[in-house]
């Protein structure tokens, strides 16, 4: 069985027991969260799409831990003119284990 969440702006395929890293939640390791904005739950044959999400779908995850990925680096350049700009940027993210997808079927 997996579903496909939406959160934070991005899409998600996620299974029961798998580890996702998405943008930051705000919460402290070790608390619930709850997705209810599932956009599409199947399970072998049976498959349920949203309209846009699935009325009574839900996909349950515990915190795991908060951590920034690698460091961007963002250049920009303007020919002719010296103008050079060099600037890094790194992302936090929270690392969730989804624990249920119930309902939807």
């Amino acid at each position: 069985m997996y579903a496909i969440v939406d959160t934070g702006g991005h899409q998600f395929k996620v299974r029961a027991g798998q580890v996702v890293d998405v943008d930051r939640l705000n919460l402290e390791p070790g608390a619930t969260v709850t997705f209810d904005r599932v956009l599409l739950v199947a399970d072998g044959e049976k498959v349920a799409v949203g309209q846009p999400t699935v009325p009574g779908a839900t996909v349950t995850g515990t915190v795991l831990r908060e951590f920034k990925g690698e460091k961007l680096l963002v250049f920009k350049y303007k020919p002719k003119v010296r103008y050079r700009r060099r600037l890094g940027h790194r992302q936090t993210y929270t690392r969730l284990r989804i624990d249920r997808i119930e309902g939807g079927l």
